[in-house]
């Protein structure tokens, strides 16, 4: 297995956060789309519309299509653990506790990661730097999401340990989809295997429990929201987390659950006018010392300022 880059370079950076704005907005189409639709439906349109126009690049690109029966395998765990278990758990457990605390409680992902990532891999061992690193940003998460939203923990178990097994569930993708770039598929492959994988699983799901053709045709705003959501926060968003996860890691790439409710609030003040307070900055300048502490070059950076300024001259 190729090293994985434990500090991410510029560019790594600088993709996490367009795939938190990616991921972010989906907020945004999902808000607008599930005015009309059942969630298991949206979840269908959204991965089924991706892997089409995931597809359609390959075949312009003149990539042939994926052939082996082994790499189909891979890419339905990979589906089942980044897709589906996670979209249905968390699904469910958002109808039964506050979405301020199931945003909370999904931004463990990184912790789990890090646990998962130490036993299953050999280069992303667990470090007290990325430890505290990932406590200081989920304490951030908690900061910017309100501590009232923290009240009601415990009060409905079930739905608690259902958005955690979702976390879990990223965490065991994450790790999972490390392989792809061992098997040579790139990333463009990889994200069109995975969201065909889950729109062919959840499919029989979404006809057997919601039956959508018994619903009104949704309108124009709806099938502008879909599409946004399938074509932006699907099908680009996937290839750059396989892109990714490939050079960056499970771990570094699953700090994006971080960052996803910084880019929503950001997006919300900035589309939405809806109003930044004193606790959103302060949570973002907590996640933002997380981020810099899992990362290590500022810390490392103080340090050899601080060695410097103590030798003799």
């Amino acid at each position: 297995m190729p090293q994985i880059n434990r500090t991410m370079t510029r560019l790594e950076w600088g993709l996490l956060l367009a795939l938190s704005v990616l991921w972010g907005g989906s907020f945004f189409f999902v808000g607008v789309a599930v005015k009309a639709l059942p969630p298991l439906t949206i979840v269908v349109i959204r991965v089924g519309l991706a892997a089409l126009a995931l597809h359609l690049v390959l075949r312009i690109l003149g990539v042939k299509p994926i052939a082996d029966h082994g790499l189909w395998r891979a890419f339905v765990v990979m589906g089942l653990l980044n897709n589906v278990l996670p979209f249905c758990l968390i699904v469910w457990g958002q109808s039964h506790i506050a979405s301020g605390l199931a945003s909370i409680l999904n931004a463990t992902t990184p912790l789990f990661t890090v646990a998962v990532a130490h036993i299953a891999t050999d280069d992303e061992k667990m470090t007290g730097g990325r430890l505290a690193g990932v406590l200081i940003g989920l304490a951030g998460v908690a900061v910017m999401i309100g501590g009232a939203a923290l009240q009601s923990l415990g009060t409905n178990i079930l739905a608690q340990l259902a958005i955690l097994g979702g976390a879990l569930s990223y965490a065991l993708a994450g790790v999972y989809g490390r392989r792809f770039k061992a098997m040579g598929v790139p990333p463009l492959a990889t994200a069109a295997g995975q969201v065909t994988a889950s729109a062919l699983v959840l499919l029989p799901v979404m006809v057997a429990v919601e039956r959508p053709w018994m619903l009104p045709a949704p309108g124009g705003t709806v099938v502008v929201a879909l599409v946004g959501l399938a074509l932006l926060s699907t099908a680009l968003a996937y290839v750059l987390y396989f892109r990714l996860l490939a050079s960056a890691g499970a771990t570094n790439l699953l700090l994006v659950t971080f960052l996803i409710p910084v880019t929503a609030m950001v997006l919300g003040v900035a589309v939405l006018g809806e109003r930044l307070e004193p606790r959103h900055l302060l949570g973002m300048a907590t996640i933002s010392l997380g981020l810099a502490a899992i990362d290590g070059r500022p810390a490392r950076a103080l340090a050899a300022a601080w060695a410097g300024g103590r030798r003799p001259r």
